[in-house]
């Protein structure tokens, strides 16, 4: 390739090309295609450029101790860029964890036309404000999360439940996808997070991690946890007697179609899903990369 005079490239959308030997920014900022006029570092390249896909949208994770960001190519369900995490700040106020943001979207040069995600680790109920919260700051309470995050990053955003951007992003481009009937998505964690999806509808804010076991066992998180087996330190075959007594649970009330098991747990799931005792077909979650973000992502670009 030689340097020198204008790059040949078209400008149609939100996809983007790397030169075979030009360093370019992998930082998504328009839309290139195949050939029109674009100045770089004042010389003049004439050259074929190779494409790839990139995003169509950005997503972001907030989470207790860390808040992940990252363009999503929603063609293929997967980052488009590797991903930024900025560690949640000590004091989690809605101006804290909006500063965070702002330098996610400057560090990845979100255009503004872009839609914007966020997934969030409480219920969200458009136009209504918080009426609690568990791993922020107790200032959340009585905010509504989509006007403050809007406002803090100065755009609009759409802001969906952590657990059901998991379980939006399982269905469109992972375990679930193309699956009808209800699916029940869950992530095996801290606590048990659940989606609800019925052909292809998310039915938002359930807290089925929560449902009381029968036999005097409690609340199910605190019973079948994945934080709960690594506390007692259980076996995997012991926790999938946990597990099954839960699942048959959701089993029992809701007949799903299908039950999707997702967290970080779920890379070991040939230690404990085949001893899951179910009728119900159980599949461990595909998405390995940041799911939340990936679905957060994706619920915005239907807005």
């Amino acid at each position: 390739m030689r340097v020198g005079g204008p790059i040949h490239y078209v400008v149609t959308g939100f996809s983007r090309c790397i030169p075979a030997q030009l360093p370019i920014s992998t930082r998504f900022r328009y839309t290139i295609s195949r050939t029109a006029t674009m100045t770089c570092v004042s010389h003049t390249v004439q050259q074929e450029v190779m494409m790839i896909d990139t995003a169509q949208a950005f997503g972001v994770d907030i989470g207790g101790s860390g808040i992940k960001a990252a363009p999503v190519d929603l063609n293929k369900g997967e980052f488009a860029e590797p991903r930024l995490k900025i560690l949640t700040p000590s004091e989690s106020t809605p101006q804290a964890i909006g500063s965070v943001l702002r330098k996610q979207l400057e560090h990845f040069e979100v255009p503004e036309t872009v839609p914007v995600g966020i997934s969030f680790p409480a219920p969200v109920k458009p136009g209504q404000k918080l009426n609690w919260i568990a791993n922020l700051d107790q200032s959340w309470v009585g905010v509504d999360i989509t006007e403050a995050l809007s406002e803090e990053c100065g755009r609009p955003v759409t802001v969906v439940n952590d657990a059901d951007a998991a379980g939006l992003a399982e269905q469109q481009f992972g375990a679930a996808k193309g699956q009808e009937g209800l699916v029940v998505v869950t992530t095996l964690g801290t606590g048990i997070g659940t989606a609800l999806i019925y052909d292809g509808v998310l039915i938002p804010n359930t807290e089925l991690g929560h449902i009381e076991l029968e036999g005097g066992k409690g609340d199910a998180e605190r019973y079948a946890s994945s934080a709960v087996r690594e506390r007692k330190e259980l076996s995997y075959k012991k926790w999938a007697k946990r597990l099954t007594k839960y699942y048959s649970l959701i089993e029992k009330y809701f007949s799903p179609s299908l039950i999707v098991i997702g967290g970080g747990v779920s890379r070991k799931s040939d230690n404990f899903v085949p001893f899951i005792d179910i009728d119900t077909p159980t599949v461990p979650a595909k998405l390995r990369n940041e799911p939340a973000v990936i679905g957060a992502a994706y619920y915005a670009s239907t807005k």
